[in-house]
């Protein structure tokens, strides 16, 4: 008997190797299998829709490869990971190169604001938002024994901005408080790089592999 997959959407723009290594460390008796083939997309048990670079090439990349009714059709119908640019593409428009995205939530991704980029002292803030962060939970099966305010790693000048809260399961604060992870039914989906987060990522990830939406 095969093995349930787990696909990983290959559009020519997520950090592929490091998302598709750590799903195999915690995916269990799964396939984690790298595929641009819509057919393997639509057959997968999971998907992980992970994305890195300028929102407009990854909107075009994604177009160029057929890949976008796959991921409109998987968001529908099992459950679904969305990663940095990954997240960023569910929404309705970015104003990085005034695009629009999927669609699949409302709500707009905007650049840090530069007036607001100072912390709490008064210094000022670098963007892009680089390094680790604190993330403050919404209750979610996927944060299951992970610590509320847990620290995940960034790497963006973009944030999803006018987020319905219900839509909303993590924040953060970067010169301004922002979602970075939001879930609906069967999608989860998150600005960070689990990928990149050691224990709490892993966890994260194998909460993702686990999860009956």
């Amino acid at each position: 008997m095969a093995k349930p997959v787990i696909a990983v959407i290959d559009y020519g723009m997520g950090n592929l190797r490091s998302v598709s290594k750590a799903l195999e460390h915690v995916a269990g008796d799964r396939a984690v299998v790298v595929t641009a083939d819509p057919a393997v997309v639509a057959a997968a048990e999971r998907v992980v829709f992970p994305g890195q670079g300028a929102m407009p090439d990854c909107m075009r990349e994604l177009e160029a490869r057929g890949l976008r009714d796959a991921v409109i059709q998987a968001a529908q119908d099992k459950p679904f990971l969305g990663i940095c640019v990954g997240e960023q593409m569910l929404f309705e428009h970015s104003e990085e190169g005034n695009v629009p995205g999927l669609g699949i939530f409302p709500g707009e991704v905007k650049r840090f604001p530069d007036a607001q980029m100072v912390d709490r002292s008064g210094a000022r803030l670098k963007v892009p938002h680089m390094g680790w962060n604190e993330v403050i939970q919404v209750p979610h099966a996927l944060w299951r024994d992970i610590a509320d305010r847990s620290r995940f790693y960034f790497v963006h000048s973009y944030c999803v901005q006018h987020v319905d809260p219900a839509l909303t399961t993590g924040t953060c604060e970067y010169g301004i408080p922002f979602t970075c992870a939001v879930g609906r039914d069967n999608i989860f989906a998150v600005q960070f790089h689990p990928e990149k987060s050691a224990r709490d990522g892993l966890q994260l990830l194998k909460n993702f592999v686990e999860w009956r939406p």
